[in-house]
């Protein structure tokens, strides 16, 4: 068993998992102002709640794209697990073939999704990433990862929409039953959930065109939850894909 953790910009995702199943999944708040002591708390009370204590662990592996925390956590980590932490960057081993202009500009959690992507789905394929930011990673019939494309998350455009505007409220995301708003309220919700899926069909689309064939859809990061069921295309959801991810890297690149 091993602990993977996953920095992105708004949440931390928290797991430990084997090649047989994924014993927990949890996600924690980014907060450049916590200290290593503060996360190795959390990390541990989290183990504790799952009932796996240190021992338990072999190693543990992290990414990140917020550089300030990477070393933060890592050493947190190292806290908890008392052996040396891998972080996803320059040096390791990924068995990826990039084909972008410049593949040192992949970020560690796209290299980490299609790294899973390749080992669990058909090829081509399409990884949905979602989070602070919406990014689709595209991945050709030869497993090769050949590039996608980023636009705003959902969170980033509500929060957009309500701090820029002087009489729009802050909302909640449930499904407002129609793309027919009857009121303020109900138009807010139809243009970020349904407006969002309509955009995420009209991406695949797209890059199935450039493709030049149809490509399996998988899509991971808890904004995908109540945006899947509004798309048009049928879109595998993974919530522990990254998780994955790092399960093959650290496997990769065991250390001896």
């Amino acid at each position: 068993m091993i602990l993977a953790i996953d920095i992105g910009n708004t949440n931390i995702c928290v797991g430990c998992l084997d090649k047989d199943r994924v014993w927990f999944s949890e996600y924690l708040s980014t907060d450049c102002q916590k200290t290593d002591l503060e996360y190795a708390v959390s990390l541990k009370n989290i183990m504790e709640i799952y009932r796996i204590v240190p021992e338990q662990i072999e190693g543990g592996i992290l990414s990140s794209v917020v550089p300030p925390l990477s070393h933060v956590v890592q050493r947190a980590a190292e806290k908890i697990l008392r052996r040396p932490v891998l972080t996803v960057g320059p040096g390791l081993k990924t068995g990826l073939n990039i084909q972008i202009d410049n593949p040192a500009q992949l970020g560690s959690d796209l290299v980490v999704d299609a790294v899973a992507g390749l080992a669990e789905y058909p090829l081509p394929l399409i990884i949905v990433d979602m989070g602070t930011a919406t990014i689709l990673s595209v991945l050709n019939q030869k497993g090769t990862y050949v590039g996608g494309a980023i636009y705003p998350g959902l969170r980033i455009s509500l929060d957009s929409l309500t701090a820029s505007t002087s009489q729009l409220p802050r909302i909640s995301l449930d499904n407002p039953g129609r793309s027919i708003g009857r009121n303020t309220v109900e138009c807010m919700k139809s243009g970020i959930l349904y407006g969002t899926a309509a955009m995420l069909d009209g991406m695949i689309d797209r890059l199935e065109e450039e493709l030049g064939m149809k490509a399996f859809l998988v899509a991971t990061g808890e904004p995908a939850i109540p945006i899947l069921p509004l798309c048009r295309h049928s879109i595998h959801f993974d919530k522990t894909l990254p998780l994955k991810g790092l399960l093959i890297l650290y496997e990769k690149n065991r250390p001896r």
